[in-house]
């Protein structure tokens, strides 16, 4: 859900408070379920003082990013194209691998903020040592301000991924976590609202790009996704509706499904064109290309639930292909959503995606 500045409500008001109140819940689902809700952030995984610097292979040395030839795809894959960011340590798996964490200043959109990224093992093996790995954009819910939430250990969304594609369940996706609004005030609805940071072109283009700068990614659109919660499932939903000649998947969980933040007074055409369902429209319209959503959904999400179903309904066809994991028992939680993707979803949408291929 999402909320503006306090005590601001519009027709989805509701929807907003409701958002608001889970930090409470999230404290209660802790004390009376044993369960980690989606806005709570394990501080124990937050290192202030990230001293260590990390690096995630070699860098280029000339323009293109596509020096070296050979390889198993170089037709597919995009070397780093540098300049080489300042990723320090932020956190260390049991598995050896590091989430790293950098400030970036965003040369599209202006905007500074930070970008949380990982690597998953397989990136460093030899036989995948010239080939592209596919990128996913993991956005939190609630503000994602100053932290996005997957940049810590407790959810398990590294440690998920790893297991899965270490089990041939999931491609190995490298993560790109970026902070989801420019501070705790407003939501942005991912969107580049008149008058306001650009974040829209924050998250579609410069986090995107530092990734190109500094990881062996793929060219196609085959080797782009977003996976978000709430109101991060709303802005990789719009981002896969908006740009489909960029990204071709997005995992949504428990997400809005238009947009709701008050910083579109005024500008009623501008949000109409960041509506997912104008833009399925719109997709649907022009046949395409295809796109893949996966919603998940908690069965306990009693006002979310019919809104997507219905989205499902109107516009789950054509090049629009949609599909639904109900979570059992599933509230607004981060943890049940982890859960779902380990289950099925990224199996379903690393079905439709492409991953590195490794040198005969």
């Amino acid at each position: 859900m999402k909320h503006s500045s306090r005590g601001a409500h519009r027709s989805r008001g509701r929807r907003r408070a409701s958002r608001a109140k889970l930090w409470l819940i999230g404290i209660a689902a802790l004390a009376a379920l044993g369960v980690l809700a989606w806005p709570m952030i394990d501080h124990s995984t937050v290192h202030p003082a990230q001293s260590d610097h990390v690096s995630y292979g070699p860098q280029t040395s000339g323009s293109g990013g596509n020096q070296g030839g050979g390889g198993a795809n170089p037709a597919k894959t995009l070397m780093p194209t540098g300049p080489q960011a300042d990723f320090r340590v932020q956190n260390r798996l049991p598995d050896g691998t590091t989430i790293g964490v950098v400030t970036l200043k965003g040369p599209k959109s202006g905007f500074t903020g930070k970008v949380w990224v990982w690597a998953p093992k397989q990136y460093s093996e030899p036989k995948y040592a010239k080939s592209g790995f596919p990128v996913m954009v993991a956005l939190p819910g609630g503000e994602g301000f100053p932290y996005n939430y997957w940049m810590g250990t407790d959810l398990k969304l590294q440690a998920t991924i790893a297991k899965l594609s270490k089990e041939g369940k999931s491609l190995p996706f490298l993560l790109a976590m970026p902070v989801l609004n420019p501070n705790a005030k407003n939501y942005y609805d991912g969107s580049d609202i008149p008058g306001q940071p650009k974040m829209g072109t924050w998250l579609t283009e410069d986090v995107p790009n530092l990734m190109k700068a500094n990881f062996r990614t793929l060219k196609s659109r085959d080797g782009w996704a977003f996976m978000g919660s709430s109101s991060g499932g709303f802005s990789g939903l719009k981002a896969v509706l908006k740009y489909p000649d960029k990204f071709k998947a997005v995992i949504a969980s428990g997400p809005d499904i238009v947009p709701d933040s008050p910083l579109w007074a005024g500008y009623g055409a501008a949000e109409q064109a960041n509506n997912p369902e104008r833009l399925a429209r719109k997709l649907i319209a022009k046949k395409g290309p295809d796109v893949f959503v996966e919603f998940q959904v908690g069965t306990l999400e009693r006002t979310v639930m019919p809104k997507v179903d219905r989205f499902i309904a109107q516009y789950g066809h054509g090049p629009v292909k949609t599909h639904l994991l109900k979570i059992p028992g599933g509230q607004h939680d981060a943890k049940k959503y982890v859960q779902g993707m380990a289950d099925s979803s990224l199996q379903w949408i690393s079905a439709h995606m492409e991953g590195p291929t490794a040198a005969s």
